[in-house]
C-alpha cells in the first residue's frame, strides 16, 4: 500500500510539488462524508453519520455522531466493527440503528443492544407512527433461474435468460427481489417473524437501481402503507418508466395502485401530520426519465389531485412537508446551484400560484442537499466545489445559514483552494450559458496555464456546486489546472426548454455549447490556448469520444470515463432501453432509423480523430457495456494515435473503492502529464 501512494504521488508531480499545501488524492479519501442528520424527540441533538474510508484495508465504515442542534463539540457515539446505518428514532424515544439487518438501540451509557431478531436481514427501516410496528425491506429468492436446472454441475459458470433486464446497473438477474415486510412490536421489540407485503411478486421496492427508504411510507394513521413499484416485467420493464403508487391496508391486507393512469415516474409519496393530504413527485411521460418532477398533491377527503408546479419552470428534487401541514420544504437546481424552497399552501390547492405562493429560501454559490425542519430552522447538508458537505442550520425566514459541524475543517485549513468563478458565455444561437471556471490555488494571472473543459454526464445533470469524489474540481485545480465547466444544453436548472433540448440531438448544440465555452476561456491571457483538454464520463465520455472527430485541433488531450463510442453497439447491450429510446429515437434496425445514429454516434468520426485518447472503463458497467472502450480504445490504436485503456473489472459505471480510486486518479494526471 505505502508503495502505491509512493507511486500515485509521483505520478501527479506536474512541475509544482505536491504537499499538504493543496489537495491531493490521498487527502480527498481522507475527508469524512457526512450523511443526512435525523432529530432526537425533544428537538435538542442532531444523529447523523461519517463514513471514513481507509485504503490498507481497501473498505469504508459508517459511525454514529451527535452534536446540538445550536452547534458545539460533536461526540462520537459509536465504534462498531462493520459499520452503521439507518438511523431511527424508536418509539421510547432512543436513537436506533440499523447493522447487518438487524435493529440495534444505542441507551444513554453509550452501549448499544441488539433489540431485534429478524428471521431475515432488514434494510429502509422506519417505525409506525403509532410504535407498535415496524416497516423495512426484505430481499428473498422468488425466482427459478433456468441455470438452476444444472445445480448439480458445481464446476460450471452459466446464465440463461430469456427475456430483457437480465441484468441491471452492475447486477445480473438472479430470482432475488426486495419487498417491503411489516413486523409488530410486542412488549416494547419486534416480533422475529415478518409480514411480505408482496408475497409471490416479482417486481422490486425500492425501485433498483437507486431506490431506498423514500420509496415507502406510513399513513399518519399507521394502518396504511404507500409505495412505489414498477410492476412491469421484461421487454416492458426495460421499454417503460411507468412507476406507480401502491397503497397496502394493513387490516384488509388490501393493495390498491393509488396513480393509474399516470404515465411516467410516480416517486416520493409523503402524507402531511394530520393525514388528510398525499404528496409525491410524478412525472408525465413515460419512458422519459429526465422529464419535470412535478410535485403533485392528493386531497384525501375528495380524491381531488393538484399539480401545484405546474405552472413553475423547474423540477422538483426532494421535498418535505412541514409539520404544521401548511408548507412544502423543496429542494431544485437553480442558475446551476441547488437550493431550498418553501411552498405557502392556500386553502384551495387549485389556486396556487408560483409568483405568490412560492419563496426560495436560500441563495448562494452551493447545493443544498437535504431538508429537516427543527423549529425555526431547516437542517441541511451543504456542498460547494471546494468544500464537501457539511450540516448547515438554515434561517427559515431570513435565509441565513450557520454552519454546525467542522468535519473536514482540519485537512481544508490545511490546503490552499481556487477559486470558482460564475461566467456567462453566449452561445451560437445567442443564449447565455453559465459556466463556471475554477482555478488553481494561489493562481498567478501572468502566466498561462492549461486548461480542461469539463463535459458532465447525464446527459441530463446539472453542473451544480457538487463535491465529486472522482471527478473533483478542487483536486484538478490543485494540479494547476484551470477547470471550464459549461452547464450546456440539456442540462436542469434553466427552465424545461434549455433541459430537453439535448434529446435526439446528442452530437449537435451540446458540443456548440462546448466549443463557445472553451473558445471564450481561450481567448483569456492566463489560459494556455496551445494545452487544453476535454475530459469526462457517461454522457461526458461520449462528447470527449465525439469532440473527438469534430474539434478542428483545439484540443491537445482527451480522457474518457465509461462513455458512449457506438450508439448501435450501445443500443444492443445497454439495459434500460426506455433512455436510448427517448434519447436517441429508438432502435437502429427499424424500417427508417433514427438520425441520431449517423449524425451524433462518434465511431462515425473517428477518420478525423488525430489526438491522443485515454479511456477508462469498468467491467461491471452495464449502462455503458465495457465493449463501449474497447471499441474506442481499438480505434484509437488503429489510427496510430497514443492511446491507453485503463480497465477495472470489479466497477460499474463509478469507480468506488479507494484503491482503485487512488489508480483512477494516478493515472489521469500521468496521463495529462504525458500528453498536455
Amino acid at each position: 500500500m505505502k508503495k502505491l501512494i509512493a507511486f500515485s504521488i509521483a505520478v501527479l508531480s506536474f512541475g509544482i510539488t505536491f504537499s499538504q499545501s493543496v489537495m491531493t488524492p490521498e487527502l480527498l479519501w481522507k475527508l469524512g462524508r457526512v450523511g443526512s442528520p435525523i432529530l432526537s424527540n425533544d428537538g435538542s441533538t442532531l444523529y447523523f453519520t461519517i463514513r471514513y474510508y481507509d485504503l490498507d484495508s481497501n473498505k469504508g465504515q459508517s459511525q454514529i455522531y451527535s452534536i446540538s442542534l445550536e452547534g458545539g463539540e460533536l461526540n462520537k457515539l459509536t465504534d462498531l466493527k462493520g459499520g452503521v446505518g439507518n438511523l431511527m428514532i424508536g418509539p421510547n424515544g432512543s436513537l436506533n440503528y440499523a447493522s447487518k439487518g438487524q435493529i440495534w438501540e444505542l441507551d444513554a451509557s453509550g452501549i448499544s443492544n441488539q433489540i431485534s431478531n429478524f428471521v431475515a436481514p432488514m434494510g429502509n427501516l422506519s417505525y409506525s407512527p403509532t410504535g407498535n410496528r415496524i416497516l423495512g425491506t426484505i430481499t428473498q429468492k422468488l425466482q427459478k433461474q433456468a441455470s438452476d436446472e444444472y445445480e448439480n454441475y458445481k464446476k460450471a459458470n452459466v446464465k440463461i435468460y430469456d427475456d430483457l433486464m437480465f441484468r441491471h446497473w452492475d447486477n445480473w438477474s438472479n430470482g432475488k427481489f426486495s419487498h417491503p415486510a411489516l413486523v409488530d412490536i410486542t412488549e416494547g421489540k419486534p416480533a422475529v417473524d415478518m409480514k411480505d407485503i408482496m408475497s409471490g411478486e416479482l417486481f422490486d421496492v425500492p425501485m433498483k437501481p437507486f431506490g431506498g427508504s423514500e420509496d415507502l411510507t406510513w399513513n399518519p394513521n399507521g394502518q396504511e402503507i404507500v409505495y412505489q413499484c414498477k410492476k412491469l416485467s421484461g421487454i416492458e420493464y426495460a421499454t417503460s418508466t411507468n412507476s406507480d403508487l401502491y397503497s397496502y391496508n394493513i387490516e384488509s391486507g388490501e393493495t390498491k395502485n393509488i396513480t393509474l393512469g399516470r404515465k411516467g415516474y410516480d416517486s416520493s409519496p409523503q402524507f402531511n401530520s394530520k393525514g388528510n393530504k398525499m404528496a409525491w413527485l410524478s412525472m408525465a411521460r413515460d419512458g422519459y426519465e429526465s422529464d419535470k418532477n412535478d410535485l403533485i398533491i392528493r386531497d384525501l377527503s375528495t380524491g381531488e389531485d393538484v399539480n401545484i408546479t405546474q405552472k413553475w419552470d423547474n423540477t422538483v428534487s426532494t421535498y418535505t412537508w412541514s409539520k404544521d401541514a401548511k408548507k412544502i420544504f423543496f429542494l431544485a437546481s437553480i442558475n446551476a446551484t441547488y437550493q431550498i424552497f418553501e411552498i405557502t399552501l392556500p386553502k384551495k390547492l387549485s389556486s396556487i400560484d408560483p409568483a405568490v405562493h412560492f419563496r426560495q429560501v436560500t441563495n448562494g454559490q452551493y447545493n443544498y442537499r437535504s431538508i429537516l425542519e427543527a423549529g425555526s430552522q431547516i437542517i441541511a447538508l451543504r456542498q460547494d466545489m471546494n468544500n464537501a458537505s457539511e450540516i448547515y442550520s438554515v434561517n427559515i425566514k431570513s435565509g441565513e445559514a450557520v454552519q454546525l459541524t467542522h468535519v473536514n475543517d482540519k485537512i481544508y485549513q490545511g490546503i490552499a483552494r481556487g477559486k470558482v468563478e460564475k461566467r456567462m458565455v453566449k452561445t451560437t444561437d445567442g443564449k447565455d450559458m453559465l459556466t463556471w471556471v475554477i482555478y488553481p490555488p494561489n493562481f498567478d494571472p501572468a502566466k498561462k496555464h492549461p486548461t480542461l473543459l469539463y463535459c458532465q454526464g447525464g446527459p441530463q445533470s446539472a453542473v451544480s456546486q457538487f463535491y465529486s469524489f472522482r471527478w473533483n474540481f478542487q483536486l484538478m485545480a490543485a494540479a494547476g489546472y484551470i477547470v471550464v465547466a459549461p452547464n450546456r444544453r440539456g442540462l436542469p436548472s434553466f427552465g424545461v426548454e434549455w433541459n430537453e433540448a439535448i434529446s435526439k440531438d446528442w452530437g449537435g448544440q451540446a458540443m456548440k455549447d462546448y466549443f463557445s465555452a472553451i473558445d471564450e476561456l481561450a481567448k483569456e491571457p492566463y489560459v494556455d490556448e496551445n494545452r487544453l483538454g476535454a475530459i469526462g464520463a457517461s454522457y461526458g465520455g461520449y462528447s470527449v469520444y465525439m469532440l473527438a472527430g469534430i474539434h478542428e485541433n483545439r484540443f491537445k488531450t482527451f480522457i474518457s470515463h465509461c462513455g458512449l463510442f457506438n450508439l448501435e453497439s450501445w443500443y444492443g447491450t445497454t439495459e434500460e432501453l426506455f433512455f436510448a429510446n427517448w434519447d436517441i429515437g429508438g432502435a437502429y434496425y427499424q424500417k427508417s432509423p433514427p438520425a441520431s445514429y449517423e449524425k451524433h454516434s462518434p465511431h462515425k468520426y473517428v477518420a478525423n480523430w488525430n489526438t491522443p485518447m485515454l479511456v477508462f472503463h469498468g467491467g461491471k458497467d452495464f449502462r455503458v457495456p465495457e465493449g463501449q472502450g474497447m471499441e474506442a480504445f481499438n480505434a484509437a490504436r488503429q489510427m496510430g494515435l497514443k492511446s491507453r485503456f485503463v480497465y477495472f473489472p470489479e466497477e460499474s459505471h463509478w469507480v468506488l473503492s479507494p484503491q482503485n480510486g487512488i489508480i483512477w486518479h494516478s493515472e489521469f494526471f500521468k496521463w495529462l502529464k504525458e500528453t498536455l
